[in-house]
């Protein structure tokens, strides 16, 4: 069940923000702020196999990489 939650709380983190600037031509501008889905889900696994808080920052900080390695490994 914690490990749901985790997932939820690390998912909702994950945002994007659009920003719009209007001149005498139309500019859009996209950013990107937040966590990836594959840094969530490379922390998630991180906690789920480790539960080191620190490991699951290294772990996300990689992301898909570690991903992939939980995978191959599991």
């Amino acid at each position: 069940m914690n490990k749901h939650i985790l997932v939820v709380i690390f998912l909702s983190i994950t945002t994007t923000v659009f920003g719009q600037e209007f001149s005498s031509s139309t500019t859009q501008t996209f950013t990107q702020s937040g966590i990836g889905i594959g840094s969530a889900i490379a922390i998630v696994a991180s906690w789920d196999r480790n539960k080191s808080i620190l490991w699951a920052i290294l772990h996300g900080i990689f992301g898909w990489f570690y991903v992939i390695y939980f995978a191959l490994t599991r």
